[in-house]
C-alpha cells in the first residue's frame, strides 16, 4: 500500500490518535521560532489536517502542501484568519522555484516520506540563503539500538511512518543545512524538536 492511499485512509481518525496535549505543546515550542511580527512566507511540508495552524502567527504568507487531498480537506476549515493557499504535491519532489520561502515547517514528516535525504535536500534547495527549517520527528541516533523500533519500522513505514531514521545520516546529504538547536521533545528524546539554517551565498 502506498503512503498516498494509506493516508487517504489514516485521515479521519488523524487528529484522534496525533492530537494530544502534549503533542500540540510540542507544536507550539516549534512554532514560536517563527517571527511574531512582521510576514515571511512559510511552507508547512507535510501539513495534514492543519493541526499546526493554530499556533501560526497571522501576519506571515503560508503554503501548506500535502501527499493528500483527504489531508488537506480536513485541514481547510482550521485556515480561517491566515493568509494561506493549499497545495496538492510531494514532500520528495516540491512543486516551488528555488529560494521560494524563508521558513520551512517539516512537522512529523521526515519520518514518513520513503527517501528522507531526499525531503530535506528539497526543503533545502526551495529555502533562501539564511533561512530556517522548523522539524520535528522521531529519530534514532547513531548507534542506538532500539531493536524494537527497527524491526517494526519496514511494516510501520509501508503503512503510516517509518522508526528507524537516524537524523544525522539524513543531515549529512544535505551540507548547506546546519543546525542550530537539537533539542529532546517526548519520549526520552525519541521525538526532537531541531531547526536548521540554510548557509549563506
Amino acid at each position: 500500500m502506498s503512503l498516498k492511499t494509506s493516508y487517504r485512509f489514516i485521515a479521519p481518525i488523524y487528529d484522534a490518535v496525533i492530537d494530544s496535549g502534549v503533542a500540540a505543546g510540542i507544536r507550539r515550542r516549534s512554532l514560536a521560532q517563527l517571527p511574531q511580527q512582521g510576514a515571511v512566507r512559510v511552507l508547512l511540508d507535510g501539513a495534514g489536517t492543519g493541526l499546526d495552524f493554530p499556533f501560526l502567527p497571522p501576519c506571515h504568507e503560508y503554503t501548506a502542501l500535502d501527499l493528500t487531498g483527504a489531508m488537506l480537506a480536513r485541514a481547510k476549515p482550521r485556515m480561517r484568519g491566515l493568509q494561506m493557499r493549499m497545495v496538492l504535491g510531494d514532500s520528495m519532489a516540491l512543486p516551488f522555484a528555488a529560494h521560494s520561502f524563508d521558513f520551512v515547517v517539516l512537522h512529523l514528516i521526515l519520518a514518513v516520506v520513503p527517501q528522507p535525504q531526499q525531503c530535506l535536500a528539497e526543503s533545502a534547495r526551495v529555502l533562501r540563503p539564511g533561512g530556517r527549517i522548523l522539524l520535528l520527528d522521531k529519530f534514532l541516533r547513531r548507534g542506538q539500538r532500539a531493536w524494537l523500533r527497527r524491526c517494526l519500522s519496514p511494516l510501520a513505514g509501508r503503512l503510516a511512518t517509518r522508526l528507524d531514521v537516524v537524523f544525522e545520516d539524513v543531515l549529512e546529504n544535505v551540507p548547506e543545512l546546519r543546525v542550530l538547536s537539537d533539542q529532546p521533545a517526548l519520549a526520552r528524546g525519541w521525538f526532537r524538536l531541531i531547526e536548521l539554517q540554510k548557509e549563506e551565498a
